[in-house]
């Protein structure tokens, strides 16, 4: 399994790359809708992509709670340990 710190950065590769979100912005603590800016089809767009790089299948009940990248990563940690 990977670490949180692999999470975090595949999570900010993903942002980075597709979302065209500066790196340096990208800390556990950063609020995706606030400060990234992210909006509803990009939050669709990083569970897509989230669902295609785990190979699972991402309920997306439990990204509507997410607020924060540190919440992405522990919805990525509790993903891969079922």
């Amino acid at each position: 399994m990977k670490s949180r710190e692999e999470l975090l950065n595949t999570l900010t590769e993903i942002l980075v790359e597709d979302f065209e979100i500066d790196a340096a912005d990208v800390k556990l603590e950063t609020h995706l809708y606030e400060e990234l800016e992210l909006d509803s089809i990009d939050a669709v767009d990083l569970v897509v992509k989230l669902s295609e790089l785990t190979g699972k299948k991402i309920n997306p009940d439990a990204f509507k709670r997410v607020r924060t990248v540190g919440d992405v990563v522990d919805e990525l940690e509790a993903l891969l340990l079922k």
